[in-house]
């Protein structure tokens, strides 16, 4: 293995993720591929995509109704004679007679020579002729060419995560398929001669694996696609083998447990002598981290307690993984505290919280969910928002301003 020695030696939290958004941001620059629109759904477009034509593409009407000349429904009510019927789909229509009205359905061609619709609602009618009930002025209910947009204007800019909208924005104008880039791959290697899958039998000593499961479902819901999940016992010719293989299929590596001061940190002992740069980051919980490039894929090495080990992944890797995806910025709310914050100090501490709605349905206040425990795992589930103590805060009373973030 090849390996690069990563300087980890400033030990905020702040400088701590900018030292992997550094390691990750060359990751921008990946492949494309393309593919059909249907099949785009929450990729990031490659290239800014054009309006290939106008739309409306042709002037159409807004409603069920009554196409005519405004000047004739001036003064109402007034009867006038009825020409024909204009559905949606039809070609080669003939020009609207001078007085008369034609019958069209919403999104039919508007016929030469008129230049409004008179809904039905505003009508009678008795087969040959109608009656307008109101006076109408000219555009009324006709969608014009291109008043949606404009042949040639920028439809969907380069770097969008293409969401439903997206899509149909793109199918209303034709295109078949977009450049996107492939997605960021990555592998998680959890560690630990204690940890077992779902479904077996627990045996003394031992706990389910739910740091795999974490990990890849959080990577997905960031726009990162998870090649494999795999788990290593304490022993480091396995962790190797695991990390090889990793290492060939993904672009980015992550291992949770084996980082501490402890007699069996597997990872640790594999990846220092590769110059992996392991310490402590002024976080609670997640202060243990490492850093290596192994054959030019960065490894971030996280804590194995569940909750450090999903709360490193939220402050550390996942603002730079949903800039990598093309999706949003992780929300973040200034909200009073419901319960009275006790934190260590010298230390940023991330509790796990949960809004308060008000009536309008607003953020209004947090509340703080089971305590400060790397281990507590069901309070993580029950908790909406991480509250992101200073850590020159010791103490915060409640109805402190506190900033939260959604997890």
């Amino acid at each position: 293995m090849n390996s690069r020695r990563v300087s980890v030696s400033a030990r905020s939290v702040d400088e701590y993720r900018d030292s992997i958004e550094q390691l990750l941001r060359p990751l921008a620059a990946r492949a494309l591929e393309s593919v059909p629109v249907p099949a785009a759904l929450g990729r990031q477009l490659a290239e800014d995509v054009h309006a290939p034509i106008d739309l409306p593409v042709f002037r159409n009407s807004a409603m069920d109704g009554y196409a005519v000349q405004a000047e004739t429904v001036v003064v109402a009510p007034v009867t006038l004679p009825l020409a024909g019927v204009v559905a949606a789909g039809a070609a080669g229509q003939a020009p609207l007679p001078h007085g008369a009205a034609m019958k069209v359905m919403t999104g039919a061609p508007i016929p030469p020579g008129a230049d409004c619709v008179v809904p039905v609602e505003d009508v009678e009618t008795d087969g040959a002729s109608v009656t307008v009930q109101r006076g109408r002025t000219a555009g009324e209910f006709v969608r014009e060419p291109g008043t949606d947009v404009r042949a040639g204007e920028l439809l969907v800019p380069a770097g969008t995560s293409l969401a439903p909208r997206h899509i149909a924005a793109l199918a209303a104008v034709g295109v078949a398929e977009v450049p996107v880039f492939l997605p960021v791959r990555a592998a998680v290697i959890t560690t630990g001669d204690e940890l077992v899958p779902a479904g077996t039998a627990l045996r003394p000593g031992q706990i389910y694996n739910s740091n795999g499961i974490a990990l890849a479902a959080a990577l997905t819901a960031n726009g990162v696609r998870v090649v494999s999940v795999q788990h290593s016992t304490d022993d480091p010719a396995q962790f190797r083998r695991l990390l090889t293989a990793a290492t060939r299929s993904a672009d980015v590596v992550f291992t949770s447990g084996g980082v501490s001061k402890g007699d069996f940190e597997v990872v640790k002992d594999v990846l220092q002598p590769l110059g992996g740069q392991f310490g402590a980051v002024a976080v609670q919980p997640g202060g243990p981290q490492g850093l290596t490039v192994v054959d030019g894929v960065p490894v971030l090495s996280f804590p194995g307690n569940p909750v450090s080990t999903m709360v490193s992944f939220e402050i550390f890797a996942r603002p730079i993984l949903r800039h990598l995806a093309g999706l949003a910025p992780a929300q973040s709310y200034q909200l009073p505290l419901l319960d009275p914050i006790r934190s260590p100090e010298g230390k940023r501490q991330f509790l796990r919280g949960s809004i308060q709605w008000s009536q309008d349905r607003h953020p209004a206040a947090v509340a703080v969910v089971s305590g400060p425990g790397s281990h507590l795992i069901a309070g993580m589930a029950w908790a909406d928002v991480l509250i992101d103590v200073p850590a020159a805060d010791t103490s915060l009373p409640v109805g402190t301003i506190v900033r939260v973030w959604s997890l």
